[in-house]
Parts: C-alpha cells; structure tokens; sequence
C-alpha cells in the first residue's frame, strides 16, 4: 500500500511546495552554524518568569481551562487586544470584529479558505512573504506583483494591473501587503500610500489584507496608523501576532475586520482546529492583564535594536567593499540584500560552506528571476559577536565566488 500513496494524493497534494525555511533547519543544526536564514526571535528576551505567572490562572480554573475552548478565542484577550490595538486601528473593534488564531500564519490559510476560488488572483508585493504565496498558492490562487520599494508597496501601479487583469478575464480578489518593516524588504509604507490603497480598494471592490507582524517592534520614527484605520468601506482585515512581542511559542495570533468576514473565517476555523489552545491564551491574557506586554516589549526593542546597528556596522565593513547594497531597516527583523551581479542561490550554497546561513531571494517572488540577486538577512536571533563574524564569513565567500569567476 505503502507504494500506492502518490496515487492517492489530492492534486493539491501534488502541487505543494515545501517551505525553504523549514527546510533549511535541518542544516542550521549543525555545530558551529550561524544562521541569519529564520526569521526567529532571540530566546534571551523571551519573558519567562512573568508568563509563568499566569499558572496561577492554571491552578484556580484549571478544570475549564483543560476543556474545549470557543472557536472565537478567550473573551477577556479579545477585549484585551481590541483595547490595545486601538491606537492602531483608529478605534476599538468589537468582539464580532476579531477573531484568535493558532498563530498569524493561520489567518493567511483561513483567509485563503474563505476567499480563493482555483483561478482567482492574489495580488501581493514583490518580493512577499514566502509563507502567504504558499498559503494562497496550496489554495489555488494565481498571482500578479507590485514592486516594493524604500516606501513599500508602489501602490500606484495598482490601477492599471486591477483593469488590465480584468480585461484578461482573470478575477482579482484580493490586496496582500505587509506594511511595516516588510519581510524579506524590511520597507514600511508610508502614510500617504496606505490611504492611497484604501482607496484603490474601495474603488475597485477588492479586499485588502494588511499583515503587521512587525509593526510593534519599531527602532526608529513613529508608530504609524494601519490601512485598516484609513478604510471607510470595511474593505481590510488585520493580522497580528503575540510571536513577535511575546514568543512564537504561545502560538496566538489574531484577525480584526467587518464581522462577515471574521464570521466566515471563524467557520473555516471550526473544521481545521475546533479552537486555539484555551490554556495558551489563558496564559497570555494574563501576561498582557499584569502590564508586562507594555513593560516588556521596550526590553525587546532595545536588544534589536542593538543587534540590527551591529549587522548595519558589520555590512559596512565587510559588505559595502563587496559592492553589496542594503537599506537599514527602522524596524522588524530582515535586512534585504542587493547581491548585484551574484546569483544569491549560489550564495547561499557558498555560505553555507563557510558555515552561515542565508536565504536567497527567489522564494519571496512569484517569478524567482526577480529574486536572483537579493538575500534575506535575519539579525535578531545571534548576537552582535556572532553577527559580526557570521557577516565576515559571508564577504568571504562572496570573495571567493568573485576570484573565481575571473
């Protein structure tokens, strides 16, 4: 039987592609890596004494807590983030307008589930997130591009790519943009060009997926409002994530957006998981209720903050003779690499020889020629001793790919 299991699978089985990622993590294990390759949070700053606070919470309900929980997630850390988020947003969401998730990555593939059709097109940044193309792609999405640049998404260009796919007959649902310290770009789209957005969008009637991460670990400016608090229409749903401000661990993500929208995602829901851990946002709730969000996530931005100005010090020293270019990010966790005429594949097979890990820039794109000569940088997870030898390592073996390609 064992044999037979290709033949068996859905030609949705048939068409997945692993996640580059996750792939690579095989390889980063082993004894004297770096690796700049994952876009993981440092575990020094994870908060370990005040969460564990919240056992408290496990011992006094600990019965229901171990119980089923509702789909749409624990009340309180809704009303929690509704609150927190309203700065953002531009006002507080009501319950019916937010919904928790099993990390953000879950709202991509429940958003996917309630908007893709095999055919219809996902318009999204060039470069993206490598883990939404795959979402949407395993949904049957096809894809169109806009070009990212120091502002982020170049929304103008949006106009004539919605007409002239419609006159294509091809059906574009939906707008997907990380709009802070953009992953893999690490650009943040300015104020003027997400009202601009909300605006294509509702002039078009297309949905606008605003992905913010990111958003709350900012170095350098000020915090800018969400596309999200610019829409009139009720065309936009956020995501966020406590992976970024707490730990990946806790696996809680949430969605805010009109109700109709959260309402069906949270349908989709029921069957992939019934509901997020009770026990988990129990935890969170409490961490967040005690004021240690608020505290701590200064603590987060500090450590970096120090560590991205010593990548930025690194990349000058080694890099910048090399040729290769970079814009220094305000915020997040990615710095983007111009590798101008090395094929940033190869790279990585080269830096890996040396021992540091890098990721090429093909799986950001939809067409991976765009990608050929860009690389994502992590610098949140080493520190700033490990950074800079990790950089040294990777001019080494941009040296070497140059001597031999005379």
């Amino acid at each position: 039987m064992s044999d037979n299991w290709k033949e068996l699978f859905s030609s949705a089985a048939r068409k997945t592609r692993p996640s580059p990622v996750r792939e690579l993590l095989k390889v980063i294990k082993q004894p004297g890596m770096i690796s700049f390759a994952g876009g993981m949070p440092a575990p020094e700053v994870f908060p370990i004494d005040q969460f564990s606070e919240g056992s408290e919470k496990l011992v006094s309900e600990g019965t229901s807590l171990l119980q089923y929980g509702t789909t749409e997630g624990y009340d309180p850390l809704r009303s929690f983030l509704a609150k927190w988020t309203a700065p953002r947003m531009g006002r507080e969401v009501g319950l019916d307008e937010i919904l928790l998730t099993t990390g953000s990555q879950q709202v991509l593939d429940l958003f996917a589930w309630a908007m893709i059709d095999p055919g219809d097109v996902a318009i999204v940044e060039a470069p993206s997130y490598m883990a939404a193309l795959t979402a949407f792609y395993n949904h049957g999405a096809d894809f169109a591009s806009v070009p990212v640049d120091g502002e982020g998404m170049v929304v103008s260009e949006l106009p004539a790519l919605i007409e002239r796919l419609r006159k294509e007959g091809k059906k574009p649902k939906f707008i997907y943009t990380i709009v802070n310290f953009q992953n893999p770009a690490g650009a943040t789209m300015t104020v003027e060009r997400r009202k601009e957005l909300a605006a294509i969008a509702e002039r078009y009637g297309l949905a606008i997926f605003e992905d913010d991460p990111y958003g709350y670990v900012r170095f350098d400016g000020e915090h800018l409002p969400s596309i999200f608090s610019f829409d009139k229409a009720g065309n936009t749903i956020y995501a966020g994530s406590f992976s970024k401000i707490l730990s990946p661990g806790v696996r809680i993500g949430w969605v805010s957006g009109p109700k109709d929208i959260i309402r069906q995602m949270a349908v989709f829901k029921q069957a992939v998981d019934l509901c997020s851990s009770p026990i988990t946002q129990v935890l969170t709730y409490e961490y967040c209720r005690k004021g240690y969000l608020d505290s701590h996530l200064p603590n987060i931005v500090q450590d970096y903050r120090v560590k991205r100005d010593a990548m930025e010090e690194s990349f000058r020293k080694h890099l910048a003779p090399q040729g290769i270019t970079w814009v220094k990010p305000e915020g997040g966790f990615f710095y983007w690499l111009n590798t101008g005429n090395i094929d940033s594949g190869e790279l990585a097979r080269k830096a890996l020889e040396k021992k540091v890990a890098i990721l090429p820039g093909a799986p950001f794109c939809i067409n991976p020629e765009a990608g050929i000569h860009a690389a994502r940088i992590n610098y949140t997870f080493s520190k700033p001793d490990v950074i800079e030898e990790g950089v040294s390592r990777l001019a080494q073996a941009i040296q070497e790919m140059k001597l031999a390609a005379k």
